[in-house]
């Protein structure tokens, strides 16, 4: 049998992107050429590592010193979830993606049922290492957001616990509130379209929550072209003490397109590292947003700046989503393995004509779990560890990507990509 089978497989998976981004340019949404930003960025990640940078998440992730323990435990064993008390914004960010939530308008109108989410958390998380309070603003309604704090506290007294804030309403009574409430840690988003005087208030701000709060951050999505600022910035923040800052890959969010292209912006190609129909609402990683952000890291290293830096790519969003749904699908069949880096379950394949050589050589090398994938037997999966046995044997083994899905009360195994294996 010929390995059409296996060109097919391939050529299929291949294409799945090329589909997507067609679909996509059909509505006016523009693409960067295909690996356009490659030749970039995979410098400025090696000059990282030379430096020191830690990489998690299979690259998704780049953290040079102080880390929050809320990133941490986002892809952590710890448990994370994060709760909002309202979708009411002061603001009106053309990049924001709380639209995309279901229920945006009520919550906007009537709050967030926070107190039942609380409640569902506690049915099936009996300890969180982590708890993040966000919106829209949470300063808006301050008494809620305390509200909050306090009964979460109470739910999950060892959980650290993290806001996040535009910082323009934060007061003096307001950070002595958020302290003895239990805030562990504040964020803060630095509008890169603002002005500099009311970028100054947010600074101020940062400054007065020092005072209350253990841990002042910054979060912010970094958008193209703003490095000069972005480095103004970061001189700022070294003055005032911050203790990091999470530098967000700037997403196009499925709406306002008008708004990115008038900016001259372009959607990333690939835009996703593995394409799935990811639950993160975030959107689609805009071209030139991780160089920045890569490029701004090495700035903070040269400067010596006093603050921890994290790279927080789209693709880390989803490995949150991607642990959730498939660490405990590693029980289904030896043949699949839970890879603890970028929390797919893989398995290896091989096709047509391979299948025969490769059953022999895994068997003496003492495979003994595999399984058939058709009736005439034309592939074949096994555990991704004894690809290494097929070195020296002429054949082209696969990775497959798997994500486990539930329907109702059942649980199934979806394949999403095949890749030669590397």
């Amino acid at each position: 049998m010929s390995n059409t089978l296996l060109e097919q497989t391939l050529d299929y998976y291949r294409s799945n992107s090329q589909r997507y981004i067609d679909a996509l340019s059909d509505h006016g949404v523009i693409f960067a050429d295909a690996g356009s930003n490659d030749k970039a960025i995979a410098p400025l990640r090696e000059k990282l590592r030379e430096a020191g940078a830690e990489f998690k998440n299979g690259g998704a992730s780049i953290v040079f010193g102080w880390q929050s323990k809320a990133c941490v435990e986002c892809t952590g064993e710890g448990g994370s979830e994060t709760f909002s008390t309202t979708f009411k914004c002061h603001r009106d960010c053309y990049f924001c993606f709380n639209y995309n939530v279901a229920d945006y308008e009520k919550f906007v109108r009537e709050g967030c049922p926070w107190e039942q989410g609380l409640a569902d958390s506690k049915k099936q998380f009996e300890d969180l290492a982590a708890i993040g309070l966000t919106g829209g603003e949470p300063l808006l309604v301050l008494d809620d957001s305390i509200a909050f704090l306090e009964r979460a506290r109470e739910m999950y007294p060892k959980a650290h616990m993290r806001m996040y804030t535009s910082g323009d309403l934060l007061t003096e009574e307001g950070a002595a509130r958020l302290r003895d409430a239990g805030l562990d840690e504040i964020r803060f988003s630095v509008k890169q379209d603002d002005t500099e005087e009311r970028q100054e208030r947010v600074l101020e701000a940062m400054s007065l929550a020092k005072r209350y709060i253990a841990d002042v951050m910054v979060e912010m999505p970094i958008i193209p072209g703003t490095g000069d600022r972005m480095r103004a910035l970061f001189d700022r923040w070294a003055e005032i003490g911050i203790t990091g800052v999470n530098l967000l890959e700037f997403c196009f969010p499925f709406h306002s397109w008008d708004e990115f292209a008038a900016r001259g912006f372009e959607i990333r190609n690939p835009p996703f590292d593995v394409m799935y129909d990811y639950g993160y609402s975030g959107g689609l990683p805009v071209a030139g947003s991780e160089e920045l952000c890569l490029e701004l890291m090495l700035y903070g290293i040269q400067k010596k700046v006093p603050f921890g830096m994290h790279y927080c790519s789209l693709d880390n969003k989803h490995r949150s989503e991607m642990r959730q749904m498939n660490e405990r699908g590693e029980f289904l069949h030896l043949c699949y393995e839970f890879d603890t880096e970028d929390f797919f379950l893989k398995t290896a394949k091989v096709y047509g004509d391979d299948v025969v050589p490769t059953v022999e050589a895994i068997s003496d090398a003492g495979c003994r779990s595999y399984l058939m994938l058709d009736d005439d037997e034309s592939s074949i999966c096994f555990p991704p560890h004894y690809v290494k046995a097929l070195e020296d044997v002429d054949v082209t083994p696969c990775i497959s990507y798997n994500v486990l899905e539930k329907e109702g009360r059942d649980f199934y195994l979806q394949e999403i990509d095949v890749r030669p294996a590397k």
